[in-house]
């Protein structure tokens, strides 16, 4: 009705302002010149815009109650445009009156234009109509609807690791504190190579740890990054102790700067367990397919052989010369004189036996099947560096010996990870047995690129070590990479088993399960539904995904989400979190350029440590003869002696 109404005050406007032509075209009559004559007097046409703005005015009010089709392409803008440019079209037409033309060119001009002007302007407003005004959430990766409140608290006690970090609340960045209170329930870092493990996350660990008094072992995949931050801390803080620790490293790539430590130390050998955790750790190390075929023969064997060697050194002259080199080169002997010394130890004669039917009843077939094995692996770690290392006592793995606190680094390569790795793993093993022990100091284990070394029952020692004070942090790259070095089982345990996790960058399965881990958060839900009258827009909210596994894998370098475990005096609510942990960067750079290289400890050349390969290896020649000369001049023992005759 008043569209209509509209129209009808224009087609007037044009009748009254254009009466001339009207009447060329005989269009008038003495009735509607009449009636024009009473509408003339109500003072609709006293001003030339009055009627123009009247009729406008009703199209205006006609348009607000439309109901056009919605179309989510229209915006705005388009509908602006056609409106301005009608707006200009229907007032400016007024110009074309001024023109010398005829009466009925004028009129015929004027109303074309001022229609024109009138049907953009109806146009535009429809446009307006079909605009959705309540638009979907434009944020097309979620990120605001997957953020939530973080711990903004710093909550420090004498045991903590606090890293400064920021997060996004709602696209605001707000400051906050990822809390790691209670350390003795393990921490695993992971995340791919270059999100930041190492810088935004261990070496805090590290400062942080001997800054509060900890003694501490850090296995350094890469040497010597880890090891000159832990050496500069020590140098800062050691007089922080109550009893200064000690520095050490082991470093079989540059011995002068490397200590010496034997992981056979026969003074921490106290049974012949002791010698079968050895034996399979070193083993284990070197056979990295042998973890998923624990059980079978052929891997026991060398095992329990392994074993026997270990454990005759260890009581043969109180341990003299218990070391793995002279174990190395013991397993090398010619098996009448091995087995024949190897008798005269009553504990390990039930672990022989088998290997000694064998050979007496000529089965040298399944002999080798047992004992080549051990032996093969065992003669990869055969050479001067790493019985130089091996063979000295410089420390005892004992780090946290109230008395005598240390701070230990040991080295890999990452060129020779299978090697050192080994040997790496039975220093951690022994190492491990002698710390998690009750009325210890505080100490902290640290392993940097952890799945690169075997340590056996490692979840043993996180769920036992938490009332001994023992602190661990695991590194890896990815729960893959775990399992593949650890075994499936063995590696859920473990991931599963830890209390506080740290996570950069991770893919697949590992982003998967650290999604649900971190449980859910309720977010809104928003639909759309468009139909030729209406358009509607329905709201909810259901729980999702906190950190959706896709979010974990396109994480930023710096950027880390994780779930921190609290204890009964220090209670988390917001446990878990998702920023981007803050390093004062360039403070760090002038502390790393102020670092000071770790020490040479001993000058050293190669001609001392042949002599030290050549000298075990005589200790060995030596320790065999005089046993044999010892069997054969008793006539108590002389029936040990084996000696087969060569077949005919």
């Amino acid at each position: 009705m008043t569209r209509l109404i509209s129209m009808v005050v224009l087609a007037l406007h044009f009748y009254y302002f254009c009466y001339g032509a009207f009447r060329q075209w005989h269009l008038t009559a003495a009735l509607s010149d009449s009636l024009m004559a009473n509408i003339s007097n109500t003072g609709l046409f006293s001003n030339f815009y009055k009627s123009k703005l009247i009729a406008l005015g009703f199209l205006a009010i006609s348009l607000l109650g439309s109901r056009g089709r919605k179309d989510e392409k229209q915006n705005l803008k388009s509908a602006f445009a056609y409106i301005i440019t009608g707006l200009l079209t229907y007032f400016i037409s007024y110009l074309i009156l001024l023109l010398g033309l005829q009466m009925v060119t004028l009129a015929i001009l004027y109303m074309a234009i001022t229609v024109t002007g009138y049907m953009l302007v109806m146009t535009g407003g429809g446009l307006l109509s079909r605009i959705i005004k309540d638009r979907l959430n434009n944020d097309i990766f979620n990120n605001e609807n997957e953020t939530f409140p973080q711990e903004e608290r710093l909550l420090e006690n004498e045991y903590s690791i606090n890293l400064p970090a920021q997060y996004n609340l709602k696209g605001k960045v707000r400051k906050s504190w990822i809390n790691i209170i209670n350390p003795f329930r393990g921490l695993l870092v992971a995340g791919s190579p270059g999100a930041g493990k190492s810088y935004f996350v261990i070496r805090h660990v590290i400062t942080q740890h001997i800054q509060k008094g900890f003694s501490m072992f850090v296995y350094d995949f890469k040497y010597d990054d880890l090891s000159t931050i832990v050496y500069n801390t020590w140098l800062k803080y050691k007089n922080q102790y109550k009893i200064p620790p000690e520095f050490y490293v082991i470093n079989f790539d540059d011995l002068s700067r490397s200590h010496r430590c034997n992981p056979l130390d026969p003074a921490a050998m106290l049974d012949i367990t002791d010698a079968v955790e050895s034996a399979r750790t070193i083993l284990m190390g070197l056979n990295r397919q042998w973890h998923s075929r624990q059980g079978d023969f052929f891997v026991e064997s060398p095992i329990n052989f392994l074993t026997a060697i270990i454990w005759y050194l260890r009581k043969f002259q109180d341990g003299e010369f218990c070391t793995l080199p002279h174990v190395i080169e013991l397993m090398q002997m010619d098996y009448e004189r091995l087995f024949t010394i190897l008798r005269t130890e009553r504990e390990i004669e039930v672990l022989i036996n088998p290997f000694l039917t064998a050979f007496l009843n000529d089965v040298m077939e399944q002999l080798e099947g047992q004992i080549g094995a051990a032996k093969i692996a065992m003669a990869r770690l055969s050479s001067p560096q790493l019985y130089y290392v091996l063979s000295g006592n410089d420390f005892n793995l004992d780090i946290n010996d109230p008395e005598k606190p240390k701070i230990v680094c040991m080295g890999n390569n990452p060129q020779k990870i299978q090697i050192y790795g080994a040997v790496l793993s039975l220093y951690v093993n022994r190492l491990v047995k002698l710390v998690n022990k009750k009325g210890k100091l505080k100490s902290s284990l640290i392993f940097d690129e952890f799945p690169t070394i075997y340590l056996n029952n490692m979840d043993s020692l996180i769920a036992t070590a938490r009332s001994n004070k023992v602190a661990t942090c695991l590194g890896i790259q990815d729960f893959s990479q775990l399992r593949k070095d650890y075994g499936r089982e063995q590696a859920d345990v473990i991931m599963n088993i830890v209390g506080n996790i740290i996570s950069g960058q991770v893919t697949g399965d590992t982003a998967r399960q650290l999604s649900e881990r971190f449980g859910k958060i309720m977010q809104d839900r928003e639909s759309l539904s468009i139909n030729s009258q209406d358009t509607s827009i329905s709201r909810s909210k259901q729980l999702e995904a906190a950190v959706p596994p896709s979010k974990i894998s396109s994480l930023s370098s710096g950027e880390f989400v994780g779930m921190v475990a609290d204890d009964p005096d220090n209670k988390i609510e917001l446990k878990t979190f998702h920023c981007e942990i803050i390093n004062d960067n360039e403070a760090l750079k002038k502390e790393q350029d102020a670092y000071k290289p770790i020490p040479v400890i001993r000058k050293l050349d190669n001609t001392m440590v042949q002599r030290n390969y050549l000298q075990v290896k005589q200790d060995i020649e030596d320790i065999v003869q005089s046993e044999m000369e010892r069997l054969l001049h008793d006539p108590a023992l002389v029936h040990l002696v084996i000696s087969k005759l060569p077949p005919s």
